[in-house]
């Protein structure tokens, strides 16, 4: 029935992180990473450990952009080289940056 309804009434003007990962072909957990770096904004003003909405029209807009693909990827992995080399060397963020 779920999808039924998507077919006659198209997508969900809102999506969820998971939603929105798999819309712009990323990992549930780069989704803070992109919040984080301030090129994705959750809709309203969620609480840190609130539930966080995105708009779907926002989001297909940027997966097609290149320029903003480019930042995200580059993003994620200067996210995940700090954390990894934070880890090696037992160093906290703020030694690291």
């Amino acid at each position: 029935m779920h999808l039924r309804f998507l077919s006659v009434f198209g997508p969900p003007a809102r999506l969820t992180v998971e939603q929105a990962a798999v819309a712009l072909n990323c990992q549930t957990h780069d989704i803070p990473t992109l919040v984080a770096a301030k090129l994705l904004r959750p809709l309203g003003n969620p609480p840190a450990s609130g539930v966080k909405f995105f708009a779907t029209i926002e989001i297909l807009e940027l997966s097609k952009n290149a320029c903003w693909l480019a930042k995200a990827t580059s993003a994620i992995h200067r996210h995940w080289r700090v954390k990894n080399e934070r880890k090696k060397s037992g160093q906290s963020p703020e030694e690291i940056s």
